[in-house]
């Protein structure tokens, strides 16, 4: 793509158009951290906040990918657009990812109003991927009237998809026993909708007991948590989820546009603001900075006065330590 502010504004027309192509070609700048991926970006943010963002977390093998199948089967039926966003575990060493949720979702690859993207988690912890909230706000100003984020499905650090969506959903398969207690400290703190997945083993039931008890000893709020039970493969349960998604974006206090996309914004910034200070600290091998952590090494200095030296130098530009290139 030509970089000249004709083309790219042309680019943006497209974009807002809804063009799937554009669409597709906007995220993959913005996961480069290209620069007219950054443009992009912020071209549009005034046209962004309109989507219903669902969260889809849960551990592995819970069947979180067949489900998002069955549930945008669902939201076809009422006619929605649907889009989903997998973030794929990445090598620790490449880098690189599978992304194969295209192939578990393959029944709706012909669906010109299903798009459906795999996006690396390239080490970022908390199950989604850095860019997350810029490939949100894309796929938001392309038109979009539902999206789907699933995380990565690594276990109970995946909390962060619940400061971006709407409403989060944690799935769980039955009969884990002590695994829930394991997991009840992390991903289901977040849910508004719990899921027990594979309900037509025996242990559903039980396992749906377990979940009911357990949010009766959390605070007032938490016990209205829905718990549903679904079958994925054969579809079963899946409108009624549908439908208590719908029900819980709409009852939220926050449904206002503005309101929501102020707080995805004011996340963005911090997350944005998070990375750039991990680089700088990562990046700067200054005798200035060394010294700063030769301080600590010797107990002179500790990790939150030098937390507080590097914002403030950073954000008051004095020089003290280096920019990051």
């Amino acid at each position: 793509m030509s970089e000249t502010k004709d083309n790219v504004a042309a680019f943006i027309d497209r974009l807002l158009a809804g063009e799937v192509s554009a669409l597709a070609r906007a995220i993959s700048l913005v996961e480069a951290r290209n620069e007219i991926g950054g443009r992009i970006h912020r071209a549009i943010q005034t046209h962004s906040g309109r989507a219903q963002i669902v969260g889809i977390t849960g551990p592995p093998g819970v069947g979180k990918s067949t489900l998002i199948n069955a549930y945008i089967t669902s939201l076809r039926r009422q006619n929605k657009r649907v889009a989903v966003v997998a973030v794929d575990p990445s090598s620790p060493l490449t880098g690189g990812s599978v992304l194969g949720d295209r192939t578990r979702m393959g029944r709706h690859s012909d669906d010109p109003e299903v798009f459906i993207r795999s996006v690396s988690a390239r080490g970022h912890l908390g199950g989604l991927s850095a860019t997350i909230h810029s490939v949100v706000d894309l796929i938001d100003c392309a038109g979009w009237d539902i999206i789907v984020l699933e995380t990565v499905g690594t276990g109970q650090s995946e909390t962060e998809v619940m400061e971006i969506a709407d409403v989060n959903i944690v799935i769980i398969a039955p009969g884990l026993g002590d695994d829930v207690q394991a997991i009840k400290a992390g991903i289901l703190e977040i849910a508004d909708i719990l899921v027990i997945n594979k309900s037509d083993t025996p242990m559903a039931i039980r396992t749906e007991r377990q979940l009911k008890a357990m949010l009766q000893l959390r605070h007032t709020d938490a016990q209205s948590v829905p718990v549903l039970q679904t079958t994925a493969t054969e579809e079963k349960g899946i409108d009624d989820l549908a439908h208590a998604i719908e029900e819980k974006f709409f009852s939220s206090d926050d449904n206002d546009r503005k309101t929501r996309l102020l707080q995805r914004v004011r996340r963005q910034v911090a997350q944005e603001a998070s990375e750039k200070i991990k680089h700088l600290v990562l990046s700067d091998a200054s005798d200035t900075m060394n010294d700063l952590l030769l301080a600590i090494i010797e107990g002179k200095d500790n990790h939150e006065n030098l937390l507080d030296i590097i914002i403030t130098t950073y954000f008051s530009d004095s020089g003290l330590i280096g920019r990051p290139t």
